[in-house]
């Protein structure tokens, strides 16, 4: 067995989607994507590069920033000095007595490389060095998470909170894309359900990430695959009620419509309306075995009729599709109901990378045709 198969048992799944599948939906999900360019129909074919692709881009951008020095940052100390700096623990120093030791407590601002972005980055390459298939880029991998330690970048690695807080200026907007980068790569080294010394990842605990994770996806594999034919890629776009009278608290209860993701061909003036679902496209009804979730009819159907009339040519024979997921199984039917077609439709995440791509444009196409 070769070193490919190897890694394509090592990776596992995440419930019953392969892995592979949600590295390639990462992927979608990342502006790192639309960089790829030449590389695209390869990491689509063989989704197992994916990981190598990620880390090489990783490593490039580290190795830059070693080169033009990593950005510094302000990290707040307590030190108990002879001299003032910062602002003085009267506290502190009182009750220690530490004026009668020429000493004082002070709290400062200190310049350092050990900043949470740093750090973030430093634990990305050690992470993702543990899922590439080539040796040596792993050993690349490592050797750049250790010169980063060696440089000063010691410290526990962040959670996502504090590296999403962060802001880049203009003196380190070079940071951001190794940073991006970082994020994929961390993203890639998800714990996964496989044998193996790895904590299993419990699918009811991830399923808010992936279900996050399939709405970017599906919003950026559009967005990359469509956007050069003449379409127009909109995602998360808030759509308004045509109020015509309001009561003085209503806008406290009354919800909001917010779409997933939006197509618009300006050409042929088509619009379609996407809401991704990451469930069963059918449950079981009351009077027969399977019926489609009426709240989500209900939700598409207010979505398209309620932009009626609001002057945009494009909302009057809008089409909605309700794209949920699978494994093994496809569904793809359609009704037309006074005059917006709503399409539902399944993508088989269990099925090779390839297949994907043509299930996700294939079913707009039918959309789009009729």
């Amino acid at each position: 067995m070769d070193s490919r198969t190897d890694v394509q048992d090592e990776v596992g799944y995440i419930g019953r989607i392969p892995v592979r599948n949600l590295w390639l939906l990462m992927l979608y999900a990342s502006d790192l994507f639309r960089e790829l360019e030449n590389a695209k129909v390869a990491v689509e074919d063989n989704p197992d590069e994916i990981a190598d692709l990620v880390a090489e881009l990783l490593c490039r951008r580290v190795e830059r920033r070693i080169q033009r020095n990593l950005s510094y940052g302000y990290q707040s100390r307590e030190a108990v000095l002879s001299r003032v700096r910062g602002r003085i623990d009267l506290l502190t120093t009182e009750r220690h007595r530490l004026l009668d030791r020429g000493k004082i407590a002070c709290r400062f601002d200190e310049l350092t490389i050990d900043t949470p972005r740093n750090r973030y980055v430093r634990s990305a390459l050690e992470e993702v060095s543990k899922i590439v298939v080539s040796k040596a880029l792993a050993h690349r991998c490592r050797s750049l998470a250790t010169s980063l330690r060696r440089m000063g970048v010691t410290g526990d690695r962040p959670n996502r909170s504090e590296v999403s807080v962060d802001r880049f200026g203009r003196h380190d907007s070079g940071d951001q894309s190794m940073v991006a980068a970082a994020h994929l790569a961390l993203n890639l080294a998800l714990p996964t359900e496989s044998v193996g010394a790895k904590m299993l990842s419990s699918p009811d605990r991830e399923i808010h990430w992936i279900r996050k994770l399939y709405e970017k996806g599906i919003a950026g594999f559009y967005d990359v695959t469509l956007s050069p034919q003449g379409w127009r890629v909109e995602a998360g776009k808030k759509y308004t009620w045509q109020i015509e009278k309001r009561s003085q608290d209503i806008d406290k209860v009354l919800p909001a419509m917010r779409t997933d993701i939006i197509l618009n061909h300006l050409g042929t003036e088509r619009r379609i309306v996407i809401d991704t679902k990451f469930n069963s496209v059918v449950t079981r009804g009351w009077y027969r075995e399977e019926t489609l979730r009426n709240g989500y009819v209900y939700q598409i159907y207010a979505y398209l009729r309620s932009q009626e009339g609001s002057g945009d040519p494009l909302a009057e024979n809008a089409s909605g599709l309700l794209l949920h997921p699978s494994v093994g199984d496809s569904f793809n039917e359609s009704v037309v109901i006074q005059n917006h077609e709503i399409r539902f439709a399944t993508v088989d995440l269990g099925a090779t990378a390839k297949d994907i791509r043509e299930q996700l444009l294939k079913v707009v196409g039918e959309v789009s045709c009729n």
